[in-house]
């Protein structure tokens, strides 16, 4: 399975992004898929994951209320929508495919390329 993230950019604090997953596959519609983020000088952390109906979820403390993760899976699209954005979110973030959802990295066998995320004023 092939994962293609998009949907990076500049943005202000306060400020909305969505990020996009589209996996080469339609394997993915049976995949729990998750999004993690890597900031400059840290190591990699969990962001949210969802399994693969759509109906189960989970986020990391400090994305909670912010972040919402959702699929379509007849477009074998994950997506990550951002509100009220900080600096701190500031990271390359990942897309990745699991047989089961997870908040452990080391859970996911496909690895999507990142997209840059920067929150600045």
């Amino acid at each position: 399975v092939q994962l293609q993230a998009s949907g990076g950019g500049l943005v202000q604090p306060g400020g909305s992004l969505r990020l996009s997953c589209v996996a080469s596959e339609r394997t993915f519609s049976f995949s729990s898929m998750g999004w993690f983020r890597q900031a400059p000088g840290k190591d990699r952390e969990f962001v949210a994951a969802l399994n693969w109906r759509g109906d189960t979820t989970n986020y990391a403390d400090s994305v909670k209320g912010r972040f919402t993760i959702s699929r379509d899976n007849a477009k074998n699209t994950v997506y990550l929508q951002m509100n009220s954005l900080k600096p701190e979110d500031t990271a390359v973030y990942y897309c990745a495919a699991s047989r089961r959802i997870s908040n452990r990295d080391f859970v996911y066998d496909y690895w999507g390329q990142g997209t840059l995320v920067t929150v600045s004023s």
